[in-house]
């Protein structure tokens, strides 16, 4: 009996010392900003597609990894080129330039051995198995922003405000000459919304080039200030933002199309651009037709609108949408590769982002354009269309029908519709699709799995090989239990997920302090089905100080459908915070959450919501951290603010009712709100407004300013600032209530 103990005691002495050696990780260590960071994650293989075969692209060296059917390549035939060969030949033809990496080598098609490549000086293109350079340009310097079309070797991009277009042998044209902050071209416009992130869209051979045109000059300008001064300049400077707050004048859009070879531009003839948006330019596989999607600014419709490259001239309006909320396109047409008369239109319109498939055709010199049938449907979200198989004719898609916080690879049928599931249904996947969507690389986690990366094929579901194996790169740290789980809305229906992070070397019996993380607005989600539920490093770090987090998805977020996201119209903040208390009172029947210690912490949505639990609930919430805060929606931006809460003068009893300057008297806890001063999204009117009604009504929040810096916080500040979070929790939440 003796002996057996004493070897149970030797077996368990091992893990015994393991688990008091394991370390406790800093910010440096868990959070990208840090130093640390990097050196600790697993290595990132970049990849590339060289036709259908996949290629590894590291700094040094190119290599096959997959050939065209997926199979793995032996290592004595995968090798294609290295870096030191390139350079040879790169300074042969450039003295003294270099390229230092191939991580971002871009591949010819077919049987071509050529790749596209950035060195110092130069874009070129070089050929590997000739050892030669084929085609090179000088590199633009001195640009705002640079798109390179493969089929044309021509470049656009922004200097000094002006649009301008560098050709295939090396001509720059200009394409507009009296471009300034009043006015730009070939910017992203509508401030990001509508799935705008660009202002220029080349056309599929790249012989002409459609852009924005954005006159902003009637617009406010809100007065931000530059304090960093060089040895030339002692006072700091003004650095302004266009900003069209809820309800004010707005800027005005045109499309324009440049023609390379003539030098010559024509404007799309979409009338008067006052008040509307012009969003996810498409272009024809032909390049004779652009299509726009239109909104009026009231945005409960949204028109599809075909034009004329050649002349601009309107050539008619082919399908209608209405909404009595909001209409939200997001996404441009795609085009049946195997097909150029139809394409795809994606649209909520029955309640969840779905498929369409319209037909084009031109009769009489007529266009005409007609839907055609509804390609998916259910009651789930399709993600993300990443492409197709032409040999296979069918669509590869990312969706959530295998769970709300799941997100898979399905491939649908173009004729019959039919589904297919694609990977093993589990977790959270990226794909990234081959040219003619024979295979896919797939990065995925799920809560116990850090991180795989598979090829896959997409004829049906086969896993080719797993191509990269990630543990946690904080096995040697200590580290928390994570939960996931599932809670009913305030409506009493409504199925809404969380995250439960417990603290390390958790003792059910002690009672904790515990902080809800909370963001809770639209197109956004906290809890997913990837590793740790998505837990965030600050959480990890939080679970090491003793606290619980808590985490919860509720209704107003994405991914749900159009009816769980835009429940909150005209009246945000009311019933997300509901979602949020049920939350809280889960966390109340739980023996071990302190509930005389509830924090909660969030980032602009997220602020707004901390700011108004904390005045809402001012005996629930002691201690709150305010990131970016939304204070006054009359003092956000025309497109977003307006698709949720409609024009203040449509809607004066919801902004007043969500406006935290009417509750900030009833603030009883610690608030800490903290912004970035040059902060162009949620502008610092927000809380100094905040502030000055607190002034107003005797409270007393705190108020941490990053300066220099916009609404998030980039950098070694990212660490400062959580390291700032952490200690607002210390100071006020985490000592026991006596």
């Amino acid at each position: 009996m003796k002996r057996n103990l004493f070897a149970v005691i030797a077996l368990l002495f091992p893990a015994f010392i393991m688990a008091q050696t394991l370390k406790n990780p800093t910010l440096d260590e868990l959070m990208w900003g840090g130093n640390k960071y990097w050196t600790l994650q697993p290595e990132h293989i970049s990849t590339a597609w060289w036709g259908e075969s996949l290629v590894r692209t590291g700094v040094d060296t190119c290599s096959l990894m997959a050939d065209s059917r997926g199979r793995a390549v032996a290592s004595s035939k995968a090798f294609l080129f290295n870096r030191d060969e390139v350079n040879a030949v790169l300074r042969a033809a450039s003295p003294e330039d270099t390229l230092r990496t191939l991580q971002y080598a871009a591949f010819k098609g077919g049987k071509q051995t050529v790749v596209r490549l950035q060195s110092d000086k130069n874009l070129f293109e070089y050929d590997w198995k000739r050892r030669q350079i084929t085609w090179m340009q000088p590199a633009l310097r001195g640009t705002s922003y640079r798109e390179f079309c493969a089929a044309s070797h021509s470049t656009a991009y922004i200097k000094d405000y002006n649009l301008y277009v560098r050709t295939a042998d090396g001509k720059d044209l200009q394409v507009s000459h009296d471009g300034s902050r009043d006015l730009l071209y070939g910017t992203s416009v509508h401030r990001n919304e509508f799935g705008i992130e660009k202002g220029t869209f080349w056309s599929p051979k790249g012989r002409f080039l459609a852009f924005y045109r954005m006159d902003q000059s009637m617009v406010t300008d809100f007065p931000l200030v530059d304090i960093e001064v060089d040895s030339t300049t002692q006072i700091a400077q003004l650095a302004p933002e266009k900003y069209p707050m809820a309800g004010m004048t707005s800027h005005k859009v045109t499309v324009g199309v440049f023609d390379p070879a003539t030098g010559k531009t024509v404007y799309l003839d979409a009338g008067d651009p006052t008040d509307r948006y012009f969003t996810n330019v498409s272009w024809s596989p032909d390049e004779r037709y652009i299509f726009l999607m239109e909104l009026p600014r009231s945005q409960d419709k949204c028109e599809l609108v075909a034009y004329s490259a050649q002349t601009g001239e309107r050539v008619g309006v082919f399908y209608t949408e209405t909404n009595a909320r909001f209409v939200e396109p997001q996404h441009p047409l795609s085009f049946v590769p195997w097909d150029a008369s139809r394409f795809i239109y994606q649209s909520e319109r029955d309640g969840f982002n779905h498929l369409y498939v319209f037909h084009m055709e031109e009769t009489d010199g007529k266009l005409r354009v007609s839907e055609e049938r509804q390609l998916t449907s259910g009651a789930y979200e399709d993600l993300e269309l990443l492409g197709f198989n032409t040999a296979t004719r069918s669509l590869i898609l990312v969706t959530n029908e295998s769970g709300h916080i799941r997100e898979n690879v399905y491939s649908v049928d173009f004729n019959t519709g039919r589904r297919t599931l694609l990977d093993n249904g589990v977790g959270v996947h990226r794909a990234n699709l081959s040219p003619a969507g024979t295979l896919y690389t797939d990065r995925w986690s799920k809560p116990d799995v850090f991180r795989r990366m598979e090829l896959r094929a997409t004829a049906r579901p086969q896993l080719m090989q797993t191509l990269q194996e990630c543990e946690s790169p904080w096995r040697e740290y200590s580290m928390p239990e994570v939960k996931g789980g599932t809670l009913t809305a305030a409506d009493g229906k409504t199925p809404l997920y969380y995250r439960l992070v417990l603290p390390v070397g958790f003792d059910p019996a002690r009672k904790y302090p515990t902080v809800v993380y909370v963001y809770g607005g639209p197109h956004a989600t906290n809890v997913k089905e990837s590793w740790n539920y998505q837990a965030r490093p600050w959480e990890y770090y939080m679970a090491n100080r003793d606290y619980i987090l808590f985490i919860i998805d509720g209704r107003g977020s994405g991914d749900r459908g159009f009816d769980f996201e835009s429940c909150t119209h005209r009246h945000l903040g009311d019933v997300e915070m509901l979602d949020q208390m049920q939350g809280v009172n889960f966390l109340k029947t739980l023996p071990y959450v302190d509930a005389d210690r509830i924090g909660v912490h969030g980032w602009s949505f997220g602020g707004f919501m901390t700011t108004n639990l904390m005045c809402t609930y001012p005996d629930v919430f002691k201690v709150g951290v305010a990131g970016g805060p939304v204070i006054d929606w009359r003092f956000y931006e025309v497109m977003y603010g307006e698709r949720y809460m409609d024009t203040p003068q449509e809607n004066p009893e919801g902004y007043a009712s969500s406006s935290l300057l009417n509750k900030a008297k009833n603030l009883k806890g610690r608030l800490q709100v903290i912004v970035g001063y040059n902060d162009r999204t949620c502008l610092l009117q927000h809380s100094l407004a905040f502030l000055r009604a607190c002034e107003d009504a005797g409270v007393q929040p705190d108020y941490f300013v990053y300066p220099g810096q916009d609404h998030n916080m980039m950098g070694q500040d990212m660490i400062h600032l959580h390291e700032r979070i952490t200690r607002y929790f210390d100071d006020y939440l985490k000592p026991a209530v006596k």
